[in-house]
């Protein structure tokens, strides 16, 4: 037996495991190790796990898996709470430079819990008739509806999910309501296989696409079941985007150990 010593953060209710592992003491953490630990009822229970990894040429580096186990694509929720924790860590100053499976991201942090992550740019977006399609470091399918609290999100965010066309590799499904200052956001998360209280590249992906035709700045707030988060970015084109910043809270919910 393995001996585990974790964190577990939450940003809007998107919960991660988290792992100090730059000297690289879990690299033996096995897919079925890491669905077992991410088990709500027979694990410590989260959305996905983490790995704090050592990097030569940035201040860390990401490694991130899905509740199921897989390595996952970008997480921006987790991004934050990870930047969150390496700065409990005594990483870096509150100016942060890591790399993830997506490239590198900048990352700054106010007081200890609120982070701000730069995610990928963005040139292009799919748009059709009832929904646009994108990339902000995880595929997204974004929907807007008119009342989000009454969609099923499982079993309409998992009917598209697996459709014919995105069945081979998965897409994350948001389900978005428009409001006069912002957005209210639901998500089916692939990988978790269910709707999270919170997701950080669909959150991004929504914002952008609530976006108006002006090329300009835009600060979108969006609610989550989990809480609140706010997008900020810079609209270059008709479908392109520069600049994007996920902000929100990142916050601590308790460390403990485990054998494994």
């Amino acid at each position: 037996m393995n001996n585990i010593h974790f964190y577990k953060y939450q940003g809007t209710g998107n919960d991660f495991i988290i792992m100090d592992n730059r000297n690289g003491e879990y690299d033996w953490l096995t897919e079925e190790q890491v669905n077992e630990l991410c088990d709500r009822r027979f694990g410590i229970g989260a959305d996905g796990l983490m790995l704090l990894n050592k990097s030569e040429d940035y201040d860390f580096a990401m490694k991130y898996y899905n509740a199921d186990g897989r390595e996952g694509t970008m997480c921006g929720n987790g991004g934050r709470c990870l930047v969150a924790f390496a700065h409990k860590m005594g990483v870096g100053d509150g100016n942060f430079y890591f790399i993830a499976v997506d490239g590198e991201h900048a990352a700054t942090i106010d007081g200890d819990s609120w982070v701000n992550l730069k995610m990928k740019d963005v040139d292009t977006v799919e748009h059709g008739p009832l929904y646009y399609y994108l990339n902000t470091g995880s595929p997204h399918f974004v929907k807007y509806v008119e009342d989000v609290q009454a969609v099923d999100v499982f079993n309409e965010g998992r009917g598209i999910r697996y459709n014919d066309r995105f069945a081979a590799e998965g897409t994350n499904v948001n389900f978005v309501q428009k409001f006069e200052d912002g957005i209210f956001v639901r998500t089916y998360e692939r990988g978790v296989e269910d709707e999270t209280y919170s997701c950080g590249t669909g959150v991004t992906a929504a914002a952008l696409t609530f976006a108006g035709k002006e090329e300009k700045t835009y600060t979108v707030p969006v609610q989550t079941l989990g809480g609140q988060l706010e997008v900020k970015f810079t609209k270059t084109g008709e479908r392109t985007f520069e600049n994007i910043w996920l902000c929100g809270p990142a916050t601590l919910v308790f460390e403990g150990n485990i054998s494994k």
